[in-house]
């Protein structure tokens, strides 16, 4: 609508504390986009069908039936679940929402997707803050969807809340040996699957030290939204890939 900044309505896990924060220090000063949010209840991250029902469908539609009254342009479901679900839940979810509020849609896990296929990442280094039976299945996922993981690192953790804990310099480690194709083989990008954890602050160190490009996950979902809305990218950053500037 002109005359008013773009609006992202965002739909947050419960026990998320880091992509709220990060998003906004993402757009920075910015004042032609803003970004509101709503949360339904997430706790733990695992394979079994209690962990599988807080994804469910329903609560997001309510979920994004209340953005839509702030008048939102795009609507993000900002999680990763359908990273180890099956991104056609996502697919699912997407149209549902825009059936119900007549808002375009997306979700962090089409978010990666997009990206994926926008930039050409067919092989893929892999780094979590999950279990490593998590791992394998967003392997299996991503490599139905033609990008390869081709190595990964875990953390070991289930408790959502707990991920937003580990300090960024944590993944920096990590980072070097999954670019260096410790596994095999050099990925064409290293991806931070998690909305509830910092990888964002070490985007920009992690590629200039690899020369990988680096796809966080709360920056990934912003830049969907951003493109989907046709407002102006993010700053090279938070992802040379994301700008173009790789």
């Amino acid at each position: 609508m002109a005359g008013r900044p773009t609006r992202i309505g965002m739909i947050v896990p419960s026990s998320n504390t880091c992509l709220e924060p990060q998003t906004y220090r993402m757009l920075a000063e910015r004042t032609d986009v803003t970004v509101h949010f709503t949360r339904i209840e997430v706790i733990r991250i695992a394979l079994n069908a209690h962990s599988d029902r807080q994804f469910d469908i329903r609560p997001m539609v309510t979920a994004a039936r209340l953005l839509r009254t702030a008048e939102v342009d795009v609507v993000a479901w900002n999680g990763t679940a359908g990273s180890w679900l099956g991104p056609d839940g996502d697919r699912a979810l997407v149209r549902e929402i825009t059936a119900a509020t007549g808002v375009p849609a997306t979700t962090s896990t089409l978010a990666y997707l997009d990206a994926f296929a926008a930039f050409g990442v067919r092989h893929l280094g892999l780094l979590t803050p999950y279990t490593a039976d998590v791992n394998e299945a967003i392997g299996e996922r991503y490599a139905a969807e033609g990008t390869t993981v081709v190595g990964e690192r875990h953390l070991g953790l289930e408790v959502n809340e707990e991920f937003a804990n580990v300090r960024p310099a944590e993944l920096v480690p990590l980072s070097r040996e999954l670019a260096d194709g410790a596994d095999g083989r050099r990925p064409d990008a290293l991806a931070y699957v998690c909305t509830n954890l910092y990888g964002a602050p070490v985007v920009a160190q992690v590629e200039s030290e690899t020369r990988v490009p680096v796809l966080d996950s709360v920056a990934v979902t912003l830049w969907r939204c951003l493109t989907m809305a046709g407002a102006a990218p993010l700053e090279p950053r938070w992802g040379r890939l994301l700008t173009g500037t790789a």
